[in-house]
């Protein structure tokens, strides 16, 4: 990074201060440390700066946020970069009002060039859920990237969907990236790390908080090629997403939903206004042009799980090692945390309802719920309408 971190820090930390502002001040200072050297007269004359930003940034004294931010990256191996360094992505450094800072756990790697964003509401049907899972394993298959903001609901099930067919995805937060929101996302957020990227614009110690969301979503349509929309209602902050799409330049597709359901009025409202109906992932890629076309012909997919036959079912072959799947008429025996053990035991092969799962295990709701989605994407459960969960 060029510069003192802390100085990058405290330009990010500026309240009514944003990228836009900071590019047009450090076009004049040249770096940070010379912005917080320079008097207030010579900030105002600073073009496009407004008066009251240029006091914003003279009268900043928050440097304990600074040093609380600092020890969070430090403690937490959090990468950070700014928007003058090389490894910043360059999907985003195109853009004026990219994040003045990135701080990411995971990697952004070159092929993550070739991404699709997939948003939607936050109380999905199960055909919503459906359709997520079917579209994002084909983008998967084809050698795309998927982003997405780690919210409930279609943003989960995407991420989660992109894992279990061993592909990439990068989860843009709405807070710290220190911090797991919703906090039943804590495990998803560790394996999106791992194999793929978590990111935030937002320093570590940020809560999460309503006006950060539409903020963030700029940075998922801008990692992105174009944005998928499965389900979202008239006020879904998916169509702020696909606002921000469009605004960059960037495809807007829409999957058509329900008439009669509140939840696919957004849906329908973009494909009104000229975003490209879907059926399938196909007619995404026809959409991209033959430059992206030809990438994906030569780009190899992701490897598969392996699956074994069995006497009478067919069986994803796990990573876990302590993990052992019988047939479907024995209960499989999990080999795991006391947390694992607890939950899975009252399982079965009929669908229970998570409070009632919370019930029998006498677990906080957090644990059940990273408990479940460990389970599930190791192929062992699956979770069906109205957040009940069985035994595959």
């Amino acid at each position: 990074m060029q510069g003192d971190i802390r100085h990058w820090l405290a330009l990010s930390a500026i309240k009514n201060v944003g990228p836009g502002t900071v590019r047009k001040l450090l076009a004049h200072f040249k770096t940070p440390e010379n912005i917080f050297k320079a008097s207030l007269n010579e900030l105002k004359g600073v073009e496009g700066v407004k008066s009251f930003r240029a006091e914003s940034v003279k009268n900043f004294n928050g440097w304990d946020v600074v040093e609380v931010a600092l020890k969070k990256i430090e403690q937490n191996g959090i990468k950070v970069f700014s928007y003058m360094d090389d490894d910043y992505p360059e999907m985003l450094k195109v853009f004026p009002d990219s994040p003045t800072l990135l701080f990411v756990k995971g990697d952004i790697v070159s092929e993550d060039r070739y991404a699709i964003a997939i948003v939607g509401t936050r109380t999905l049907s199960h055909y919503g859920q459906r359709v997520t899972e079917k579209f994002t394993g084909e983008l998967v298959n084809m050698g795309f990237t998927i982003v997405s903001g780690m919210a409930r609901g279609i943003d989960t099930i995407a991420h989660r969907e992109a894992l279990k067919c061993n592909g990439r995805t990068i989860a843009v937060l709405g807070c710290g990236i220190d911090i797991a929101y919703p906090p039943e996302n804590l495990w998803l957020m560790q394996r999106i790390a791992e194999s793929g990227a978590v990111v935030s614009e937002f320093l570590p110690g940020t809560r999460p908080q309503r006006e950060n969301f539409p903020i963030r979503n700029r940075i998922i349509s801008a990692f992105s090629l174009g944005v998928l929309v499965v389900e979202a209602g008239a006020r879904s902050g998916a169509l702020i997403t696909a606002k921000f799409a469009l605004d960059q330049g960037k495809e807007v597709f829409a999957v058509p939903g329900n008439v009669l359901s509140s939840s696919a009025q957004g849906a329908h409202s973009l494909i009104q206004s000229g975003a490209k109906l879907v059926n399938n992932a196909n007619d995404i890629l026809e959409e991209l042009g033959d430059l992206i076309k030809a990438y994906i012909k030569e780009r190899k997919p992701p490897v598969k799980r392996k699956v074994e036959k069995t006497e009478t079912t067919d069986v994803k072959k796990l990573k876990a090692p302590k993990t052992q799947i019988t047939t479907a008429d024995e209960k499989p025996v999990l080999e795991e945390s006391d947390d694992s053990k607890k939950v899975f035991s009252v399982l079965g092969f009929e669908g229970i309802h998570v409070d009632e799962i919370i019930r029998r295990t006498s677990l906080p709701a957090h644990k059940v719920l990273n408990v479940l989605l460990e389970l599930e994407l190791r192929g062992l459960v699956k979770q069906s309408e109205g957040m009940k969960f069985y035994i595959v």
